[in-house]
């Protein structure tokens, strides 16, 4: 009998041991996956729209990552924080891949958009210039002479048999300048970024003359960066945004009215714009990340062009494919 109650003790303080540890188990939370500091170089740009779906519609925890988002106010204030290391990765434009060259300690990842569609020049509602052909001689703003607008700007003058500054650059800093400018004729005409041009078009602000995406078929506008630290160190995180990031683009092609809702909510655009924004921009991401020979080499050139090198660089020193899905 003693040994019958003894046994049975035995079963009941084994079954309350187990319940505690199955208590205990529920109270520890689930542990979070690995983190990635992502910066994108300005907050309001389109092209970065991507992230905050893929966060929201969890793509990256789907492959264990998770994302502490912020943006700085320019690709050289990104490529500042990719230096000193508060950020991990990197959404910004290809012509800070000049800047590996001088030091930079990054490398491109992936080509995250190919043309430049986000781009376009505006004029006057009731200007002179009625066509492309009346750019000749005219002043056109940009934000500064050594940005991609101003090179986008020198390009069309050369492709247009006008020489590189056939068209007169004008640097004014940013958009509420620009836009100050056309007003005040100041410039007869300026560049920016299409979803801000649509919003002055509606307004009745100006006409969206050319889309730079028209012109320059060869190009990677964006790059998507990583440390040198962490592809030395954290291989594997690269791998899980990058793959999280082209499930987001494929969700986005797929799903136009879920990806419309966020813009509207990130980037403060009525549903038109936010619409037009779409349909304009979603043909330049690239769906695989992959670097085109031909826009390695316009972007080579455009360096010299920007002055940000004196020659040209070996772009192969630039970027990896190496933690691209596979195909």
């Amino acid at each position: 009998m003693l040994i019958r109650i003894v046994n049975l003790c035995f079963r009941q303080i084994r079954r309350a041991i187990l319940v505690l540890l199955a208590v205990h188990a529920l109270s520890i939370p689930a542990a979070h996956g690995e983190l990635l500091r992502v910066g994108k170089a300005v907050p309001e740009a389109f092209s970065f729209v991507p992230l905050e779906v893929g966060m929201r519609y969890g793509f990256f925890k789907k492959y264990g990552i998770e994302i502490e988002n912020s943006a700085y106010g320019g690709g050289g204030k990104l490529q500042q924080a990719l230096t000193a290391g508060s950020v991990d990765i990197g959404l910004g434009s290809s012509p800070e891949m000049s800047g590996i060259v001088k030091g930079v300690p990054v490398k491109a990842v992936a080509a995250m958009a190919g043309p430049p569609l986000l781009i376009a020049l505006m004029v006057r509602p009731d200007g002179t210039i009625k066509t492309v052909d009346d750019l000749k001689g005219r002043r056109v703003g940009v934000t500064t002479s050594s940005s991609l607008t101003a090179w986008l700007v020198s390009e069309l003058s050369r492709q247009k048999g006008w020489g590189p500054d056939g068209i007169k650059v004008t640097p004014l800093g940013a958009i509420p300048g620009l836009l100050a400018a056309l007003m005040m004729m100041q410039v007869d005409g300026f560049v920016a970024d299409i979803s801000t041009l649509l919003r002055a078009e509606e307004a009745g602000e100006g006409k969206i003359l050319l889309s730079f995406g028209d012109l320059v078929k060869d190009f990677h506008i964006h790059v998507i960066f990583a440390t040198d630290k962490l592809i030395a160190t954290r291989p594997g995180a690269i791998r899980g945004f990058l793959a999280g990031w082209f499930e987001t683009i494929a969700f986005m092609r797929a799903n136009k009215s879920k990806t419309v809702e966020v813009a509207m909510e990130v980037l403060d655009l009525s549903l038109p714009i936010a619409e037009r924004s779409y349909d304009t921009l979603i043909p330049m991401f690239s769906d695989d990340g992959r670097f085109d020979a031909k826009a390695l080499a316009a972007l080579s050139r455009s360096y010299v062009d920007l002055k940000f090198l004196p020659t040209e660089p070996d772009m192969s020193k630039l970027y990896t494919e190496a933690f691209l899905p596979k195909k």
